[in-house]
């Protein structure tokens, strides 16, 4: 089986990662938090002959939030059109679901509490599939476990996929640093747990990809994190 591959953009006022996994060798994709720019982001997928296939969210702030419907609203253009695109990715907009932690459907249906109100561009939405803490999803091929991660929101949350020794994590876990708490439902104390409990007990390894910033691994955090010492 071919490797998982890690793709990625990135964009919007934050300056966010928006990854998108897929076989190499393959082209259908998994994206995950796209920022803003959906049309852009699903065009450039596009043009490398990408065809998305769901879309994982890792906590619901506006800067990871954003795109999702202008990814969408290429997908169904994409599908009325009758563009030249492949045939599997015509009916992308009929196919291409939303995924989020359970824990987070009160943030994303809250402009006030995702951020998306005090940045004057308020965005409420509801993911297609709420999943549970430890829940497996397979997508494309590909398959991945959500780790819940509370602390920086509610329901805050990482992607595993153990077969490529990778971890998506939003922005529970940076080089070197941890995700703010200031905002609504977030905790310190409960993210510093969370990491602690749910991430270090991974490989050390494991690469990590947060939401912004470079990449790093979980052997190193544990070594070198001044916030989780």
């Amino acid at each position: 089986m071919a490797n998982i591959r890690i793709g990625r953009m990135v964009l919007g006022v934050c300056q966010t990662n928006c990854y998108f996994v897929y076989r190499e060798g393959e082209k259908e994709a998994i994206l995950i938090d796209p920022p803003d720019q959906g049309e852009k982001i699903y065009a450039a997928l596009k043009r490398n002959g990408f065809s998305v296939k769901a879309i994982f969210l890792t906590h619901g702030h506006f800067d990871h939030i954003w795109g999702c419907e202008g990814v969408l609203a290429a997908a169904k253009e994409d599908m009325q059109n009758g563009t030249d695109c492949a045939e599997s990715c015509k009916d992308d907009a009929a196919k291409i679901q939303i995924y989020a932690c359970e824990a987070e459907q009160e943030l994303l249906t809250d402009a006030r509490k995702n951020v998306s109100a005090g940045m004057h561009r308020p965005y409420t939405m509801e993911a297609d599939v709420y999943v549970k803490d430890g829940e497996e999803i397979t997508v494309a091929g590909m398959t991945c476990r959500l780790i819940a991660t509370p602390g920086h929101t509610a329901g805050g949350c990482c992607y595993y996929f153990e077969e490529a020794g990778v971890l998506i994590s939003g922005d529970t876990l940076f080089q070197e640093s941890v995700g703010r708490t200031d905002f609504p439902t977030g905790s310190m104390s409960t993210l510093v747990r969370s990491i602690k409990e749910k991430l270090f007990v991974l490989p050390d390894d494991t690469l990590v990809y947060p939401g912004h910033g470079d990449s790093t691994t979980i052997g190193y955090e544990k070594q070198y994190n001044p916030f989780l010492g």
